[in-house]
């Protein structure tokens, strides 16, 4: 009786270590999708007003509006940027992305290129032409 009850202890205590060990691996994860991002690419006048787009160098494209930012992207217009903001909406955008990447996965869609609304806080011209 006492082989079995340690038996069954063992196999709790491996299921639980399991699952923890899931989880912190599922964790680590989300570092490149926090609220903050970095992004290089091409800064083009989308639209009128103050709409911007942002086209990063990985393929991905983010909407920006000068008057949310604390920047001056006029000044950057058509020039290669480096882009410092606040992903608008982070954990909905992050839940949206996860999704696309399952339905990637699964063969539903082909098109995996992050789309989303920035916040720009800092904006620094990398080269004075878009290369694209």
């Amino acid at each position: 009786m006492t082989n079995k009850l340690g038996r069954l202890l063992l196999c709790v205590l491996f299921a639980g270590l399991t699952t923890v060990w899931a989880a912190a691996q599922d964790d680590t994860n989300t570092n490149s999708k926090g609220e903050v991002r970095n992004i290089t690419g091409c800064l083009t006048k989308s639209g009128g007003g103050d709409e911007y787009l942002l086209t990063g160098t990985d393929g991905s494209t983010w909407e920006i509006h000068d008057k949310n930012s604390s920047s001056d992207l006029a000044a950057h217009a058509n020039q290669t940027v480096e882009v410092r903001g606040v992903v608008n909406h982070s954990k909905t955008h992050n839940m949206k992305e996860d999704s696309k990447g399952m339905a990637h996965d699964t063969g539903a869609t082909k098109a995996r290129a992050e789309h989303g609304h920035l916040t720009v806080t800092e904006v620094h011209k990398v080269s004075g032409s878009c290369n694209q």
